[in-house]
């Protein structure tokens, strides 16, 4: 049974895995504009992010021998798809924007459910995909031909794809006596992540000197390193952990609400710190993109598996819902 006390630190730690997500994109286009490739960036989150997780790796090095399609399938797509079409996305399209897109995922979840699985969905959870895809078309501006770049709305929506591959993963992952532990499957799917990644972005060509300069960050200038740092230590080992965390806490549905914020963290973040402003019917358009994600979880979380976090960002937890980006 939870306690309140237990309660009220599990919202405390999800407060903070939301926060650390959402100020990665906000972190990582200054880097991308000063002259790094997007996968570059990936892959140095990534990889710095797997050599922090590293002895947790080692610990549960049996898990990649028992569950190596569960461990394969996050990398690939939990990982390695998700962050880097968002990277790809951030290149292109403001930073939130390129979040509220991906926060179709729990609407894009319930159309697998319904077509591909031929499983019923309830009332409440059509209405939030209406309010998705309605919250959605208002932040594009679909009734101008698309206000933003069609490459980077595509990135953008392909993270969100795989992170509804994460959701099905999580729901073959968490049941049964051999229930990996969730830290250990995000330690090895970020290992499979930096292998792929190496492969795709050949970091070896890597302007490695941007990192020794200064980069703006909005109207001020900000080491580079600093803001890497930031973004493998605060926006993703400790995003990951803290989301591990709070949602053995927190009942599913609190935890998806909370994750919600993650999606106003990025937007106004980049709002104040990079100056993408968007428009009053952008911010009502996310309003209700945010509405409709909530729907969904909830919905999906008290009718029957597979449940959908709201998390823009895969891997917080495996056995249950949680925030991640």
């Amino acid at each position: 049974m939870r306690t309140r006390q237990g309660g009220n630190r599990g919202l405390g730690l999800a407060l903070l895995s939301a926060f650390a997500f959402g100020g990665s994109g906000v972190a990582a286009k200054p880097l991308i504009e000063a002259g790094l490739d997007p996968l570059h960036v990936v892959w140095m989150r990534v990889a710095g992010a797997a050599l922090v997780l590293l002895p947790v790796a080692w610990r549960h090095r049996s898990l990649l021998r028992r569950r190596f399609g569960l461990v394969a399938g996050f990398g690939v797509l939990g990982v390695t798809g998700c962050q880097a079409l968002y990277f790809l996305a951030i290149d292109r399209i403001p930073v939130g924007v390129a979040i509220l897109v991906e926060f179709l995922g729990p609407a894009l979840l319930l159309g697998w459910v319904r077509f591909v699985q031929r499983r019923p969905v309830t009332r409440a959870a059509a209405v939030g995909v209406l309010f998705a895809v309605a919250g959605m078309s208002c932040v594009v501006e679909i009734w101008s031909g698309l206000a933003f770049d069609p490459v980077g709305l595509l990135c953008a929506f392909g993270a969100a794809c795989c992170q509804v591959a994460y959701f099905v993963l999580a729901d073959h992952g968490s049941h049964g006596e051999d229930a990996p532990e969730p830290v250990a499957v995000i330690a090895h799917g970020l290992l499979v992540g930096t292998v792929l990644l190496t492969a795709a972005a050949r970091p070896w060509q890597m302007h490695w000197a941007v990192l020794g300069h200064q980069t703006a960050l909005g109207d001020r200038q900000v080491p580079a390193a600093l803001l890497l740092a930031w973004i493998v230590l605060v926006s993703t080992v400790l995003a990951y952990l803290t989301g591990v965390l709070a949602v053995r806490s927190l009942t599913p549905q609190v935890a998806g609400v909370v994750a919600c914020l993650e999606a106003v963290v990025g937007t106004v973040l980049a709002w104040i710190l990079l100056g993408e402003h968007l428009g009053p019917l952008q911010v009502t358009g996310g309003v209700l993109v945010l509405a409709g994600a909530f729907v969904a979880q909830t919905a999906a979380a008290s009718n029957s598996r597979p449940q959908a976090p709201t998390a823009p960002v895969p891997g917080a937890e495996l056995p249950q819902p949680a925030p991640t980006r």
